[in-house]
């Protein structure tokens, strides 16, 4: 219990720091004039290192202990913030446009790490049980979520507050602080066992983790489609200030992740962990797939202010989105082998990564093409593909051969 609180208590700092950098960099470059696709471009390399640095990140939290791919995932942060906060108003936009993919590619790498290292703390800080473990992982996910909605409102106040750089600057001092909480606190070789000796071993992984990461792809896809350029630039667009656009944001954020964390409560559980979940997994998966739908249909018929609309129709996709990323959340450590959970989650988050990365590029894109109706589009084309995927999740946890254990 005292490490899953200090890995807890560290991811929170850490998920702070980055939702208000989300928003600090989206808010501060659509004010200097850049269009949509430009803003999606900012994030592209952040979210294309989190692919690499998952599953390089699950290895080494493997060979090397969780600690210390937690401190390495804190420190990268810091230095992705310390060259933000060195961007010059005189260098050319070209410069810029660089200089910014680069640091944010950075802090990518830095989030992704301490994302893997954390999660797989779970898996061996819970006590035995597939009840325990659920509520351990939704309520590490709920509450990490409600945190970066903080970050959200945090990187709008900010912005308006103290400006760019002095926000970039706190928050550096901040994380040095967490750092050094977690190298004090947390045990040496946490974690460490045997690694993958080969790539592939590496990627040797069973059928219920591979499906699983297929569907959270497509998921976190259509997650940020419109979520992430698309939906704060629309509300922008309607008249809400910077200020406006983060609170809004950051309260979705907070009551998605409340969602995620009582998420066990809303789903039937079974003493194998699978039977019960994998069909109640399909189920929220076809239900989150409709509501993009309807959302669709009400601003294409031109019902009520469109701001509005959306608003709502927000609170009822984040209800279904934090449940079913809840459920993934438990099913990937449920279908993971314990000895080498950190690799099999460092999979997963990859898969999870390439989702965000398709739906970031597809936000600028579509919303460039056709405003938010294209990204909701987009967004229930990938839902029907994810929850199209569920369906062939296995009841029965098998192990991998072998060669991979």
């Amino acid at each position: 219990m005292r490490n899953y609180a200090i890995v807890t208590a560290a991811y929170w700092g850490f998920t702070l720091s980055d939702g208000a950098l989300r928003m600090l960099v989206l808010l501060h470059f659509y004010r200097l004039g850049y269009s949509p696709f430009t803003l999606a471009f900012l994030f592209l390399l952040y979210e294309a290192a989190g692919i690499g640095a998952n599953l390089i990140g699950g290895w080494l939290a493997t060979r090397h202990g969780i600690r210390r791919m937690l401190a390495v995932g804190l420190a990268t942060q810091i230095l992705g913030f310390c060259l933000l906060s060195a961007l010059s108003p005189s260098w050319s936009a070209a410069l810029s446009v660089v200089w910014v993919v680069v640091a944010q590619g950075i802090c990518g790498v830095a989030k992704d790490l301490t994302k893997t290292a954390s999660k797989s703390a779970i898996k061996l800080t819970a006590p035995d049980g597939a009840s325990t473990l659920f509520r351990w992982v939704a309520w590490f996910t709920g509450s990490k979520n409600a945190m970066k909605g903080v970050g959200f409102f945090l990187g709008g106040l900010l912005l308006e507050a103290i400006g760019f750089r002095a926000a970039l600057w706190a928050m550096a001092a901040v994380l040095a602080l967490v750092l050094a909480g977690v190298l004090l606190s947390l045990p040496p070789l946490m974690g460490k066992a045997r690694a993958s000796k080969s790539v592939k071993e590496l990627f040797a992984k069973t059928a219920g983790v591979n499906l699983l990461a297929g569907a959270r792809i497509a998921l976190f896809g259509a997650r940020d489609v419109w979520f992430v350029v698309g939906l704060p630039v629309f509300l922008y667009a309607q008249g809400w200030s910077f200020t406006m656009v983060g609170g809004f944001l950051a309260l979705w954020t907070i009551g998605y992740g409340l969602v995620q964390a009582a998420a066990p409560a809303l789903v039937r559980r079974s003493t194998d962990g699978l039977t019960a979940e994998v069909p109640a997994a399909r189920l929220w998966a076809l239900a989150l797939a409709l509501v993009p739908a309807a959302l669709c249909l009400l601003l294409a018929a031109g019902l009520g202010r469109p701001d509005l609309v959306v608003v709502l129709g927000l609170a009822v996709f984040g209800v279904a989105f934090a449940v079913n990323s809840s459920l993934h959340s438990y099913l990937i450590l449920a279908y993971a082998g314990s000895a080498k959970a950190a690799e099999d989650v460092g999979f997963y988050y990859a898969a999870n990564a390439a989702g965000r990365f398709a739906g970031t590029l597809l936000s600028g894109l579509l919303y460039g093409w056709g405003g938010l109706i294209a990204c909701l589009v987009g967004s229930g084309l990938m839902l029907a593909a994810s929850w199209a995927t569920t369906l062939a999740l296995p009841m029965v946890r098998k192990e991998t051969p072998a060669l991979a254990r």
